[in-house]
């Protein structure tokens, strides 16, 4: 299998990338919903998280409360850190359990948001970034997604830099156009990824096989 890591800043369009490589037959595996699963009620997930930041971070029917959890470790790195130590194997673990269960020619890709910034590039064949310019960014998160404009603000500057994801990427995917346009690049890209998988398969003397078909699928890309 080719396993590819996809990235963007938020805003940055990654969800609509996902969905279209899913049509096109990859086998997607979405860390952010993983994140979540992993922290279900009655998860260990969510246990450690309530040993570790108090019962604050509950609602009143046990689930988690992001908000409250954010509003904890959001400016506080070493408090980050500990969330990070206990969802991240987490999501490490279930992922590769995905993984597992892919065909030998399928191209998973893996939808991490957080890709740049956790050192990740090296987990993966190649590394996709869905790049918009921070104008777009902003627009996008303001005005379909709500936030304030300071708060659009803070959650991009959290991040890794337009330089920083870049300079990682194989392949870049340019999101400052229209839909029609980003299908048709999107397309490109697929095209690409399965030369590559047959590349590899033929480097490694297995049979070809033909492209990969979207038959299994591990959600929906969010960011």
């Amino acid at each position: 299998m080719l396993t590819v890591g996809l990235t963007g800043g938020i805003g940055a369009g990654k969800s609509e990338v996902s969905r279209l490589l899913v049509e096109h037959g990859a086998l997607l595996i979405d860390a952010d919903r993983i994140a979540r699963e992993v922290v279900a009620p009655g998860t260990p997930g969510l246990a450690a998280v309530v040993e570790a930041f108090g019962e604050g971070v509950l609602t009143a029917d046990g689930s988690l409360d992001r908000p409250a959890l954010g509003s904890i470790v959001f400016a506080d790195p070493e408090r980050l850190a500990v969330l990070n130590a206990i969802v991240h194997p987490l999501v490490g673990a279930r992922s590769r359990e995905l993984e597992s269960g892919a065909a030998e020619d399928a191209v998973v890709v893996h939808d991490v948001p957080l890709l740049t910034e956790n050192g990740l590039a090296p987990l993966y064949d190649l590394v996709i970034v869905v790049d918009a310019a921070p104008a777009t960014q902003l627009d996008r998160l303001v005005r379909l997604r709500g936030m304030t404009e300071d708060d659009a603000r803070a959650r991009m500057a959290a991040q890794a830099t337009r330089e920083q994801r870049r300079e990682i990427a194989d392949i870049v995917i340019d999101n400052d156009v229209p839909l029609d346009a980003l299908r048709e690049r999107v397309a490109d890209v697929w095209d690409e990824l399965v030369r590559r998988e047959r590349e590899r398969r033929t480097a490694s003397g297995a049979a070809p096989h033909a492209a990969p078909r979207g038959d299994g699928r591990a959600g929906g890309g969010t960011e």
